[in-house]
């Protein structure tokens, strides 16, 4: 790649007459402009700007340096006293979006969920708005099993505990891992007639909500605790190699899928999970305040997948995941400096003697009728 584009630069430079020749007009610009190069730059590069800057990207730019910006707005943005006003960064959304790609890309797909061609650009997004970090993941997988991953791999001051996902966000082995890092995940889960509750114990019945724990035979579902227990040191060691870098969570969870019904870790994971997304569920049902959060979030994530789209140029089949970090780079930036301007302003209206009013019904400005994106 790199080799590529050392070659992009040579024909640019052999177009404009060869290394000689520019070095002869770079001495003639310098006697006259002193170290002002930027007529000759503008004289030979100009029709050729994608070049020079594809060879400074492959140079200079990687994927570490990429996160690490991406970290540092994060931070920055963190610090903004309207920030609070949309979040408190404990809560995170995570969505899939597609991206199209050329058709002649060996790692590109046919989305069925998406309805095209391309990859899925996966985002974790604050509940105040900010991209905490995005990844590329490939067409037909179920995206669940890289929330782990993305979590872990956050760096920022921004480290929410609750996730909240749409139905690709979740599984019984995915509920576990969370649970076992401490991560409260929330899904917006279609389809409810067709999940199925458990209970700890078939020893107790529950008069109101019985009937939601029962089979079709009438037996009610209970979780096996016993092989939990059994296997319980089995799951403390995958939880502590995956959070030492040891094995990687989305290798685990692609080898833990229904097709492992005979394999006591992958039962171990799915008992746990039926019990962590039993709870989930009932407290789904029980807290209307709950489904507003969850519903409210999960509209940012989607929100901030139409406005990076927006924002994204560029389709280099080499480098997408670079494309999708420059991106989620950019949007960064414009929602902070947004946030920026908002915060002047509002700074401003307050040294003029600007108060909110109390109990008005109209929303103060920093509240939901200004948001970054």
């Amino acid at each position: 790649m790199q080799a590529a584009g050392v070659g992009s630069v040579r024909q640019v430079v052999e177009r404009a007459g060869g290394a000689a020749a520019q070095l002869a007009d770079i001495e003639e610009v310098t006697a006259y402009q002193h170290d002002n190069h930027e007529l000759l730059i503008q004289q030979f590069f100009k029709a050729d700007r994608s070049t020079m800057l594809a060879l400074a990207e492959n140079r200079h730019i990687t994927l570490a340096k990429l996160n690490k910006a991406i970290t540092d707005v994060v931070n920055a943005f963190a610090q903004l006293d309207v920030v609070n006003a949309w979040g408190d960064g404990s809560s995170v959304g995570t969505d899939g979006t597609q991206v199209d790609t050329y058709i002649d890309n060996l790692l590109a797909e046919t989305s069925i969920r998406y309805g095209g061609f391309g990859r899925i650009a996966y985002h974790y997004v604050s509940d105040n708005y900010i991209a905490l970090f995005s990844r590329f993941v490939p067409c037909g997988v179920w995206e669940a099993i890289y929330i782990i991953d993305g979590l872990l791999a956050n760096a920022s001051e921004v480290q929410p505990k609750t996730v909240h996902a749409d139905t690709q966000g979740q599984s019984f082995p995915v509920f576990t891992l969370a649970h076992l890092f401490g991560f409260d995940l929330m899904p917006r889960i279609r389809n409810w007639k067709g999940l199925t509750f458990f209970q700890h114990t078939d020893q107790v019945t529950y008069h109101h909500i019985d009937s939601l724990s029962r089979g079709e035979g009438g037996n009610r579902n209970v979780i096996a605790w016993e092989l939990v227990e059994k296997m319980w040191p089995d799951l403390m060691r995958v939880a502590i190699s995956i959070r030492e870098g040891r094995l990687n969570s989305v290798t685990l969870l692609r080898r833990l899928g229904s097709h492992s019904r005979k394999n006591e870790i992958y039962r171990a994971f799915r008992e746990v999970g039926r019990s962590v997304r039993t709870v989930a569920l009932l407290r789904f049902l029980a807290d209307p305040a709950l489904r507003r959060r969850i519903t409210a979030v999960t509209n940012k994530v989607e929100g901030f997948n139409g406005f990076s789209a927006w924002l994204r140029f560029g389709n280099d089949p080499a480098e997408q995941e670079k494309m999708i970090k420059f991106n989620s780079l950019l949007a960064n930036c414009v929602i902070f400096h947004t946030a920026l301007d908002m915060t002047d302003v509002l700074r401003q209206l307050l040294a003029e003697g600007w108060q909110p009013e109390q109990g008005s019904d109209s929303p103060p400005p920093t509240s939901r009728s200004c948001r970054p994106i």
